[in-house]
């Protein structure tokens, strides 16, 4: 008996899904006081969220800030952008004998980076050897932009440079993860990428107890309590911070920047001290990862943020993203300081929580 084919039906053509906006809820908090190196005024900050008690806590800090002449204070410390590229030798002593020759080149690098750009210059070159493996970090001021595609370029350049002038070495990849882009590491930590920024804040005892409910000795503990020793005890890499990711992802979505920078963003410190019952606070970020210009920064409610932000003025280059980014560590110290000083107190947070979420109609 002969079998019969088996007959597949041809499925419909897949048709793909209409595109449509899904509109994040936004708020523009503030004003924000802030003074420092990079930014000094009043400023209201938008926050594109779902989590809506997150407005009233940033709201608290800005509050806050205005009670104080100098507000928030922050600093800019450093800024670069990074790109690491792989290359394979046949064993390590190649290896490290191309890394000597590429830092004996370092000159001649900074130019072939001009070339690829009017805005990236190289800053640093390093470099890690596992093996036949060699890791090269390069490290770019890239203007107004956040950097990504233009530090990518830049060591596309220069790899391709490396492999015409450097013997004995071939090409691996164009990113070899020694950057890092967009995950949680101890160099990111260490050597910075993006701007690293420190906000801070001198608070008198009356306001800590007036407007925080709570004292300086007690957010002072719970930051060793819990930031530090808790985040040590669940592996915590160069972070000690409540909730750095909440503001960042808020602000980066409502500004247009890459919200996956968040994961290194969100990296951070915060330090707290009792000084005779005053408080100090402060919060440390060295992968603030933000532009001004670039894939994003034209569409409508992006450029209008930024216009309002003050992130649209005729300044020298760098200047606008510089401020973006310390507008950004300012917004990190309201809402951590809002949340430890709520977490002091047994309750206020759930009970936060629970009347902002359902007066809005979110389930509780």
């Amino acid at each position: 008996m002969t079998s019969q084919p088996t007959t597949v039906p041809t499925p419909a053509a897949a048709t793909a899904p209409p595109d449509y906006a899904t509109p994040i809820p936004t708020r523009w908090v503030g004003p924000l006081r802030i003074t420092g190196n990079a930014a000094a005024g009043e400023v209201h900050v938008p926050l594109a969220t779902y989590e809506t008690p997150l407005w009233p806590s940033v709201a608290r800090g800005a509050r806050l800030s205005r009670l104080i002449e100098d507000g928030i204070k922050v600093t800019l410390v450093d800024e670069r952008m990074t790109r690491s590229v792989l290359l394979e030798a046949p064993d390590a002593e190649t290896a490290y004998t191309a890394a000597l020759a590429i830092h004996a080149r370092t000159t001649e690098l900074r130019e072939v980076t001009r070339r690829s750009s009017r805005f990236a210059e190289l800053l640093t070159v390093r470099h890690e050897i596992t093996g036949p493996l060699l890791f090269v970090r390069f490290e770019f001021s890239t203007g107004d932009a956040s950097g990504h595609n233009m530090a990518t370029l830049a060591a596309d350049h220069l790899l391709t440079h490396l492999l015409t002038h450097i013997p004995d070495i071939s090409y691996g990849s164009i990113s070899g993860n020694y950057c890092t882009d967009k995950k949680a590491t101890a160099i990111n930590g260490i050597l910075g990428r993006g701007k690293n920024a420190t906000a801070e804040i001198h608070i008198p005892q009356s306001l800590v107890t007036g407007r925080l409910r709570t004292t300086a000795a007690k957010i002072a503990r719970l930051n060793v309590h819990k930031n530090l020793i808790g985040t040590l005890l669940a592996g915590g890499i160069r972070s000690a911070n409540a909730h750095y990711a909440n503001m960042l992802l808020a602000l980066y979505l409502a500004t247009g920047q890459d919200a996956a920078n968040i994961v290194e963003g969100s990296q951070g410190v915060t330090y707290a001290d009792d000084r005779d019952g005053d408080l100090y606070f402060s919060c440390t970020l060295p992968n603030l990862i933000v532009g001004t210009i670039g894939n994003g920064k034209t569409l409508p409610s992006v450029d209008d943020a930024l216009t309002r932000l003050g992130c649209r003025e005729d300044r020298p280059s760098g200047d606008n993203t510089r401020r973006l980014a310390a507008i950004t560590a300012a917004t990190v110290l309201c809402g951590e300081l809002s949340l430890m000083a709520a977490q002091t107190n047994p309750g206020e947070l759930m009970q936060a929580h629970t009347r902002i979420e359902r007066s809005t109609g979110s389930p509780a």
